[in-house]
């Protein structure tokens, strides 16, 4: 099934043969650069090491900026005769870091014999000549999400010359630096250096993992997402728990009540209209779904758990729904900083992944109307004692300000098609062709409005990655996998 990749493939793998640890070590210097956008100094000390490894492998590279933003690490190599240009996205921006609940310093990259959760034990980082394991993990923050693509990019760039190979497309750049903050000014970056972006004929989108089977995976768009902060009050300032329990309104209990009203046991949303504009699948997208694998049982027996939302329904399928997620909940302090008090207040934090047809603003009207019909005064801001005093239901209603919609691309489009058969010839039949990814990423939204330009995304990290959580780690083979991936999409014909 190689046929063409084959060259390819074979530079690639004699490459890391070779090349392992050092690799390995340049991923390293990489991770250990913190890299949330909110770190200016450090964000900007990623872009400029990302520039110059581009530099020396001769890509004209420049850093594009805006005021008060991460830059975007921008670059091209035009090919002569080449009549494709190819953009590859990539963040390089990370999650915020607990260090309380990391094993290790996030930003001092470790080596483990397997993941910390089958028992891993952490070993040195490789030496020269000496072997690698493909189940061993590197673990730091972004290991996976997302700077995996870009070491994976730069050792395929030095595999294909080693192998005296050269690009067949021309080849553009697009390292996001604030990705995980919903890159606010991506659509800022995407008009002010607009004719950077006009001769590019497909988008090809590194982020996020393979399928949950270790099979490669191919999505065609992306869930939007929009958020909701929700404050509840109770008395104006905390309570004795004995000397006002029984009388006292709680806040905590008040707002799972709330929350409660929203859903129901089996996932189901209660809010009138959450269904109603869900775009309806084409006979390709169905067909497309029907083919996908069932991961549910696997899935159930790696995470621990019996039930799932849906009554049934699969994994893939539930992701085609918006969703209505409690991803924060505060009231009081528990454990040893428990106090027998009544809060003042309790907060929380709602998500909501949205799919095709779901505008964010209206969605949230849809949650401020359900809120409403429960008899729930709404505010914007911290109620006066005039408001407490009137209203018995009050909560502040924060709305994200950062959401976007969800978009599905049309994959009959021939710039699709090609990336699909190019990787199609490495991977061969064990690919996953995904409707959309369950993940939401600004970029969809913005080349399909504003570019008018077909992307798809390919993945290749460890579906355990623990992305976005603690002990984020990459797994070797998959990074392995990363550089043929990437060395067959800088030759695809």
């Amino acid at each position: 099934m190689l046929n063409f990749a084959q060259p390819a493939i074979e530079a690639s793998r004699s490459w890391i043969s070779k090349e392992g640890p050092h690799i390995l070590s340049e991923y390293a210097e990489l991770l250990s650069i913190p890299n949330h956008a909110s770190d200016s100094v450090n964000i900007h000390k990623n872009a400029r090491l990302i520039e110059q490894k581009f530099t020396d492998r001769g890509f004209d590279m420049r850093l594009l900026t805006l005021p008060g933003a991460p830059p975007i690490v921008y670059g091209e190599k035009l090919v002569p005769g080449a009549t494709r240009t190819v953009c590859i996205y990539v963040h390089y921006d990370g999650q915020p870091v607990d260090p309380l609940l990391w094993n290790h310093d996030a930003f001092d990259p470790k080596m483990y014999d397997q993941s910390i959760y089958n028992g891993g034990k952490m070993i040195p980082m490789p030496k020269e000549g000496e072997p690698i394991s493909e189940d061993w993990r590197l673990y730091a923050r972004s290991a996976s999400d997302d700077k995996a693509p870009l070491i994976a990019l730069l050792a395929a760039m030095d595999a294909l010359k080693a192998g005296n190979m050269g690009y067949s497309s021309n080849i553009k750049l697009f390292f996001d630096g604030e990705e995980e903050s919903s890159s606010p000014n991506l659509e800022s970056y995407l008009t002010t250096y607009n004719t950077l972006f006009q001769d590019i004929d497909v988008w090809v989108l590194c982020d996020g993992s393979v399928y949950q089977t270790g099979d490669p995976s191919f999505k065609f768009g992306g869930r939007g997402i929009t958020s909701m902060q929700l404050t509840v009050y109770g008395a104006e300032r905390p309570l004795h728990s004995g000397h006002y329990g029984n009388w006292a309104p709680v806040p905590g209990q008040m707002l799972a009540r709330l929350l409660t009203s929203m859903k129901a046991e089996d996932g189901t949303v209660l809010i009138d209209g959450y269904y109603d504009s869900i775009d309806p699948l084409t006979e390709r997208e169905k067909e497309m779904l029907d083919n996908i694998p069932n991961i549910d049982s696997m899935l159930k027996t790696e995470l621990g758990i019996v039930q799932t939302e849906g009554n049934g329904q699969p994994l893939m399928e539930r992701l085609l729904y918006p969703s209505l997620t409690i991803k924060g909940l505060s009231s009081g302090s528990v454990g040893d900083l428990a106090r027998n008090i009544i809060p003042e207040f309790a907060i929380a934090e709602l998500d909501m992944r949205l799919v095709k047809g779901n505008d964010p603003e209206k969605m949230m009207d849809l949650v401020e109307a359900h809120i409403q019909k429960q008899g729930w005064h709404i505010v914007r801001e911290d109620p006066d004692m005039a408001t407490r005093r009137k209203y018995p239901k009050i909560v502040k209603v924060v709305r994200s300000q950062d959401g976007f919609p969800a978009t599905r691309v049309d994959i009959s489009q021939a710039a699709i098609q090609d990336v699909i058969k190019g990787v199609e010839s490495f991977t061969g039949e064990n690919a996953v062709f995904l409707i959309s990814s369950g993940g939401s990423n600004r970029v969809n939204d913005a080349i399909y409005k504003m570019l008018k330009t077909p992307a798809i995304q390919v993945n290749m990290v460890n579906h355990d990655n623990n992305q976005h959580a603690a002990n984020e780690n990459v797994r070797i083979g998959n990074l392995w996998y990363g550089i043929d991936l990437m060395s067959v999409l800088l030759t695809m014909p």
